[in-house]
């Protein structure tokens, strides 16, 4: 097999969240040395629409129009990479940006999605408190939620229900008080951090891999928010909660993703800089990036 080239699109978008930290996130990885880490050459940057803090009163949604705009714009950065044998990096940036990211895969077949993530984030518009994408984008990616959306191009859903796996979550509780529609009645395949913990991070990952390492499926895109991660060694996040993967489980997991061969890229969202005051949680989130991707072949 050989070499992928790594190519890291910067894609700062808060349009799904707020503005308080998380659009600095590519700048911090890189200058904690990523690229060089990876050898990745730089595919450029997508800079978002104006943030606006109103709800639109059609969608509920914070931004939507925005939203569009710019998974149209990411989605063309990621395809341009894509068509050149590349595997995208797509540095967020809130969790919004996946919709570009399998806008670009949906656009050229039928993809799965590995998303890791310590929330369902299938929150549905009624029932978010702010209006965050961020906190409903497996559902808006999946068809779930207003057709401006989560029909973009005329390509709903950009990934069917039976073709992700929702990876670490550990939010249940608390989507069940918010009221969030669930996840469960869905044909999501579920390993959530019970699971993980029941079986091993091996067996799980190797479980979630296999799921998506279907001959129906022309490959999958790995979706990666920081918060599936410990909270005791990752508390740059807005929406903190406790326990998560432990470093080594997550470079086991995106070790065994990227050397299944399958994997055709990855996002990196929700990590935020401004309260990771001396730097060492991105230098700690490099090194483990670096030693979950470093084996990608295709």
């Amino acid at each position: 097999m050989t070499k992928t080239p790594f190519f890291i699109i910067e894609a700062p978008s808060v349009l799904g969240l707020f503005p308080k930290g998380v659009e600095r996130l590519p700048e911090a990885l890189l200058e904690a040395g990523l690229a060089d880490r990876l050898d990745a050459r730089l595919g450029g940057r997508i800079e978002p629409p104006p943030y606006s803090s109103e709800r639109d009163p059609d969608t509920l949604l914070l931004n939507p129009h925005a939203i569009v705009a710019y998974s149209i714009a990411l989605a063309d950065a990621v395809g341009t990479v894509l068509d050149e044998g590349g595997f995208p990096i797509v540095l967020g940036g809130d969790c919004s940006i996946v919709l570009g990211n399998l806008l670009a895969l949906r656009r050229r077949g039928r993809y799965g999605l590995l998303f890791i993530d310590g929330h369902a984030d299938f929150y549905q518009p009624e029932a978010e408190p702010a209006g965050e994408a961020a906190s409903m984008d497996l559902a808006l990616a999946t068809g779930r939620g207003p057709r401006m959306v989560t029909n973009i191009e005329g390509k709903a859903p950009f990934m069917r229900d039976e073709d992700v796996v929702a990876f670490g979550r550990r939010d249940a509780a608390e989507a069940e008080q918010h009221g969030s529609q669930r996840i469960e009645h869905t044909s999501i395949e579920m390993i959530d951090l019970v699971s993980v913990r029941a079986i091993g991070i091996d067996a799980a990952a190797a479980c979630a891999v296999r799921h998506l390492s279907r001959p129906s499926l022309d490959g999958f895109w790995i979706h990666l928010d920081a918060d599936v991660l410990d909270d005791a060694i990752m508390p740059a996040v807005d929406y903190r909660i406790p326990n998560g993967l432990s470093w080594n489980e997550l470079a086991t997991t995106l070790r065994t993703s990227i050397g299944s061969g399958r994997a055709v890229g990855i996002d990196v969202t929700i990590f935020n800089p401004r309260l990771d005051k001396d730097g060492t949680i991105a230098r700690t989130f490099v090194e483990v990036l670096a030693a979950g991707l470093a084996g990608h072949a295709r």
